[in-house]
């Protein structure tokens, strides 16, 4: 393998274009089509995507369109599409704390309880187990609650059972009903597992493995796992009320729902913002605020070397924490006891700043294709890039070139961030000169 290739900043992106082709090729394939036609090549190359890219966006209906072979092979690309990144993005993190000096290492070691090189294998096999316990255990529930709430066959229960446990856990947003999970918008036994899993896939394995190791001792957890607890905290509730208060009385969303079920269902938004793409009501009829909120939530999105996207929620407050310390004339940005080093600032501000040039970039680039309105042309960037999958309806509906701007932020928005603050940590270097200082008016 060429030397260019071997750096991990690299690999990844050609990890995920790799599967991105093999599922296009096997959608093309007339068994993967209802009508046995053969996907066109935009409409498979879109789907793969999506798919590998966990994100959820869609041309085409899933259930009516793609077979059961095209349907396995949709959640067989999200499955490895979202154990590709959490296994990938864990050892990336590995690998960053590889390039420091011996007593740094050492350092993050005790403070992280980071695994040593030898447990590298047994890493990979317990984010495997995790996996696949979380997937099988909201399988079984959902299928027991479809056979006997809904009076579906063992068989098809079993079915969107799984798919949809699949589909949580990795925050893909694929669904095998043709409006998605609106049909089940008051039932909590079928919103609530589904809720769970998207919860547990996206806050990250790092924060898995912290909980799992010292349960009982919060106080022993990272700073990584204190951070993206709080955030996920303050956003999932704080998310939940503002829906709640705008689309109280909306009787295209929650108006015509009983008070529980308005609960549920501004839980459940909040929720997929995060980024998992389930709807249980129609997003093309929320409020210009829900919207506007649902920007914000969409873009933080989950946490680090998890199933989600997004800016992640630890940059987010990284940046909080950053502004706080000014405002308060601090000379360290400081959190639980922890001083946040300043190339950590650094990798957050990079992060969020290319986040935005590239959702703007995109914004406009869409408005000069379509002709669309400007808040579901933001609505649906900011959902491909942070792999979020929900939309106002306007995905099937954009031209060719449009579809590729968006497949083009999907697939960033997957490797992108990741692979950048990989690169910026590995790239860090010591210089044996520094300039002059001087200051520049800001603000």
């Amino acid at each position: 393998m060429p030397k260019t290739l071997q750096h991990p900043a690299r690999l990844v992106p050609m990890a995920f274009l790799f599967a991105i082709l093999a599922g296009t090729g096997l959608l093309m394939l007339p068994i993967s089509s209802a009508n046995e036609a053969g996907a066109p090549f935009l409409t498979a190359l879109f789907t793969a995507t999506s798919a590998v890219c966990v994100t959820g966006l869609i041309v085409e209906d899933t259930p009516t369109y793609w077979s059961g072979f095209g349907q396995g092979v949709i959640l067989a690309l999200f499955q490895i599409g979202g154990f590709g990144i959490m296994s990938g993005a864990t050892l990336l993190g590995y690998l960053v704390s590889r390039r420091l000096k011996l007593t740094s290492r050492l350092i993050a070691q005790a403070e992280t309880r980071s695994l040593a090189p030898g447990d590298i294998l047994a890493l990979l096999r317990l984010i495997l187990l995790v996996t696949v316990v979380i997937e099988l255990a909201m399988a079984a529930f959902l299928c027991v609650r479809l056979h006997y709430a809904y009076g579906e066959p063992w068989d098809a229960a079993a079915w969107h059972g799984l798919f949809h446990a699949v589909s949580a856990f990795n925050n893909a947003g694929f669904s095998t009903y043709s409006d998605n999970l609106v049909g089940f918008a008051a039932d909590p036994l079928v919103l609530g597992p589904i809720m769970v899993a998207v919860i547990l896939g996206g806050i990250g394995f790092p924060v898995l493995s912290d909980i799992r190791r010292d349960p009982r001792r919060p106080a022993r957890w990272s700073l990584h796992t204190k951070i993206t607890l709080l955030g996920t905290g303050m956003l999932l509730p704080g998310g939940m009320l503002i829906v709640l208060a705008y689309e109280w009385s909306n009787p295209a969303t929650l108006g015509t729902l009983d008070p529980a079920a308005k609960l549920l269902g501004a839980a459940f938004h909040s929720s997929m913002t995060r980024t998992a793409g389930f709807n249980a009501f129609d997003i093309g009829q929320l409020r210009p605020e829900t919207l506007a909120v649902s920007y914000g939530l969409m873009l933080i999105g989950g946490g680090s070397a998890g199933t989600a996207g997004g800016i992640k929620v630890t940059t987010f407050l990284v940046l909080a924490l950053v502004v706080w310390a000014e405002i308060r004339g601090e000379p360290d940005v400081n959190a639980f006891g922890r001083r946040i080093s300043r190339n950590v600032q650094r990798q957050a501000l990079s992060v969020v700043l290319l986040a935005v040039v590239l959702v703007g970039a995109a914004t406009l680039a869409l408005l000069s294709v379509s002709d669309f309105a400007l808040e579901d042309v933001v609505f649906e960037v900011i959902s491909a890039f942070a792999t979020v999958g929900l939309s106002t309806g306007i995905t099937a509906q954009l031209p060719p070139t449009g579809q590729l701007v968006i497949m083009f932020l999907m697939f960033v928005g997957r490797v992108g961030t990741i692979t950048a603050a990989t690169s910026l940590a590995l790239n860090t270097k010591k210089t044996l000169y520094r300039y002059p200082e001087e200051r520049p008016i800001v603000g």
